[in-house]
């Protein structure tokens, strides 16, 4: 599988792009943390884009190094989580997300992950590659 985990540890805020009735809607993310092929995000259960995940868990995220080498993009569904050791981790790993959300218990916290499907890159070098999951 390619090393998208420690690319996105290195460049932790990206674009997540999901889709809202039929038009695409992108904003700036927070990547969290990784095991295996689920990449972690958290939301508030009062932001639109908990919903649109909710009708159309269909998602990607992309995010890129300094230099943009490489540029990865990761495509998948969104899958919501109540596991109140990962909210636990997902506070300890994001000051800001401790900061907004203060404990695990906080309903307002939503934590997801993509259940990545394919990672698509871009080096130079290299071109675009698909890597299917």
């Amino acid at each position: 599988m390619f090393d998208y985990i420690s690319i996105c540890k290195e460049n932790p805020i990206g674009v997540l792009a999901t889709i809202n009735g039929e038009k695409i809607k992108t904003r700036m993310f927070l990547f969290l943390f990784a095991e295996g092929k689920k990449a972690y995000f958290s939301t508030s259960e009062k932001k639109p884009v908990c919903k649109q995940l909710n009708e159309n868990p269909s998602v990607s995220f992309c995010t890129h190094s300094k230099n943009f080498e490489p540029v990865i993009s990761l495509n998948g569904k969104a899958v919501f989580v109540e596991d109140p050791k990962l909210k636990v981790r997902a506070l300890e790993e994001s000051p800001l997300i401790k900061e907004i959300f203060k404990t695990p218990g906080n309903p307002d916290l939503k934590l997801f992950y993509i259940d990545i499907e394919e990672i698509e890159t871009f080096l130079s070098n290299e071109g675009i590659k698909n890597y299917l999951l």
